[in-house]
């Protein structure tokens, strides 16, 4: 289990008032990050600058809500596990059940934001808000954007319109539904997006407007219970291509995988020549799901493979990365295929 520091209550703290309680869990990433330069990104190392060098940037957070922190890992996003995730969820569950933490605010790296953001989604026990941010550019990058999506993060998690709308994500002044947001772009600032059912809302002038809320279950709406959960069953993702074949699903299935998410061409269409290890894999008792390497779209039951007769389920409008999620969420309770699919049509 990954280490965990202990809680600082920062001097920016107004212990005499009754205001917004936050607590900011910082996990490293780009916005904790530096480099030798400020106009370049070559070099630069993520998660070096510690949670209260990050908020010294910051100082008008005072303005927003009496903070407590906590370093919670100090890592590169790509380097996050399902530990990592576990813990988190299990903190923030812990956090949010106390009276005097109105919401929670997450600092982390881009890279697997959105993955970690829709795990929080599915196992966060409460209404209050949580809210996910992090950076494009580097602490020493000119204009970086950072310590402006941290201090708008907890403008969401400080107002009480935010509560009941489960994890969002704050980035370039736009509040994005944890379910729909995407990375869009390696490098700049306006990359999260939320292409195919838009942004929840905005924030303006230290106020947040919203404009719509999911639909889909989330938060205490979901099913999916972490409190006892020691480890996630190992799901991995096999990417559809001209002339792929077996030998990719095999080696998933061999290696102990539980689950396997296929990003297939188009409508997650599968070869033929992959169609014998899918057949293969179930078979075996591994969960298959079907979701678009395209990322966008939907993904229907039985369009262009017949998911009824191999025994695979259809992702909707999931991307490969957050239908790993669900699928490994959904393994913890359920096998049968009938369940699983039941899972990727609610969430």
């Amino acid at each position: 289990m990954p280490k965990v520091s202990p809680m600082n209550v920062l001097p920016l703290t107004h212990p005499g008032k009754r205001r917004p309680r936050l607590t900011l869990l910082a996990l490293g990433g780009t916005i904790a990050g530096k480099a030798n330069q400020s106009t370049v990104y070559a070099g630069y190392q993520a998660a070096v600058a510690d949670i209260s060098e990050v908020l010294s940037s910051v100082p008008e957070l005072s303005g927003v809500a009496d903070i407590q922190t906590r370093q919670l890992f100090q890592v590169a996003s790509q380097d996050m596990a399902s530990q990592h995730l576990l813990a988190l969820g299990k903190e923030i569950n812990v956090l949010l059940s106390r009276p005097d933490c109105d919401g929670v605010v997450i600092t982390q790296g881009t890279n697997t934001l959105e993955e970690t953001s829709f795990f929080l989604n599915l196992v966060v026990r409460s209404h209050k808000p949580v809210v996910v941010t992090g950076a494009m550019r580097p602490s020493t990058s000119l204009s970086a954007d950072g310590p402006m999506n941290l201090y708008r993060a907890s403008v969401v998690a400080a107002s009480p319109q935010a509560r009941g709308r489960g994890v969002m994500v704050v980035m370039n002044d736009q509040i994005l539904g944890a379910r729909d947001v995407h990375k869009t772009d390696t490098m700049t600032v306006d990359s999260f997006k939320a292409p195919l059912f838009g942004v929840m809302g905005l924030v303006a002038d230290n106020v947040c407007h919203f404009y719509r809320s999911g639909i889909r279950c989330h938060t205490l709406d979901s099913e999916f219970d972490i409190s006892e959960t020691q480890e996630l069953p190992k799901v991995d993702i096999v990417y559809g291509y001209q002339d792929d074949d077996r030998a990719l699903l095999d080696a998933c299935v061999e290696s102990g995988s539980k689950g396997v998410v296929l990003a297939g061409a188009g409508t997650a269409a599968i070869s033929a020549r992959l169609v014998p290890a899918v057949k293969d894999a179930i078979a075996s008792g591994v969960a298959v799901v079907r979701v678009s390497r395209s990322s966008l779209g939907l993904v229907g039951h039985n369009v262009e493979f017949d998911d009824d007769v191999y025994g695979t389920s259809s992702g909707d409008t999931l991307n490969p990365a957050k239908a790993r999620i669900l699928l490994m969420l959904a393994l913890t309770r359920f096998s049968s295929r009938a369940s699983i699919q039941a899972c990727f049509d609610r969430y």
